[in-house]
């Protein structure tokens, strides 16, 4: 296989002569496509001759060599134009396709082409995968290996923290909250309410019970005691007799 000159390698450019653009049909295409700007045109194919001695394109199938034909015509936007190698009137062989798009030609990729663009973009992603999974191993004689994300640590801490979802509440909280409500509801009334969104507020006229008196029960006990009967004449109090000591013992005189 023969090696291939980047500077040959004609995939990369492209060219447009706005002045064309506007004129373009399949009449005048070919005309446009061997413009001498044009770097995808070979100046010594057969179509350069048949130009030079003013003959019509048919005689291009009498003819040996290189040759450019207009193989598709999607007016106004769209030609494609083929060079081949014509060996006989009825037998030739493809080289390269060119395509006009709104009046810029581009030349179509071969399938060695693409292919060799697809698997040098596939081992590229490849070995970058390995040169960045390479930059996080990390080994040590006594450890061994392991791996060392400094970025996955960054973006932990840089990660809100998720909000806790909340749980239902059960019936039983339901029905209790219901109740206490209930209860302020009744303790509280509203003054105000309003019939309609808009409107001003109404007073509520709060019907007052009338009060009924409070009974002072007095508790059984004071009920049944009676009532202490009134203080008699004072008794003299009992006369105690002093304790005397015991009589002194004095010495006898002999």
């Amino acid at each position: 296989m023969a090696s291939v000159d980047l500077r040959d390698n004609l995939l990369g450019i492209s060219w447009v002569d706005s002045g064309w653009v506007p004129i373009l049909n399949p009449s005048n295409v070919l005309d446009y496509f061997s413009e001498r700007s044009n770097p995808f045109y070979d100046r010594t194919c057969n179509n350069e001759v048949v130009k030079m001695q003013r003959l019509t394109l048919d005689h291009l199938n009498q003819m040996v060599g290189v040759e450019y034909i207009l193989l598709h015509a999607q007016e106004p936007i769209l030609y494609i134009i083929r060079k081949q190698q014509r060996q006989s009137p009825t037998q030739v062989i493809p080289l390269a396709d060119y395509y006009i798009i709104a009046g810029v030609v581009y030349q179509a990729p071969d399938l060695g082409s693409v292919i060799s663009s697809r698997l040098l973009s596939a081992v590229h992603g490849i070995q970058s995968a390995f040169d960045e999974s390479m930059s996080f191993c990390r080994y040590h004689p006594s450890k061994g290996y392991w791996w060392h994300f400094k970025d996955q640590e960054e973006r932990e801490r840089v990660k809100p923290k998720s909000k806790r979802k909340e749980e239902p509440s059960s019936l039983f909280q339901r029905q209790r909250v219901d109740t206490l409500l209930l209860d302020l509801r009744n303790k509280f009334p509203p003054t105000f309410y309003q019939p309609k969104p808009g409107e001003k507020p109404v007073p509520v006229e709060v019907k007052k019970e009338p009060e009924v008196p409070v009974e002072i029960v007095k508790p059984p006990e004071e009920r049944e005691t009676k009532p202490p009967a009134p203080p008699g004449p004072a008794r003299p109090a009992p006369q105690t007799t002093p304790n005397k000591p015991p009589p002194e013992k004095r010495a006898r005189l002999q």
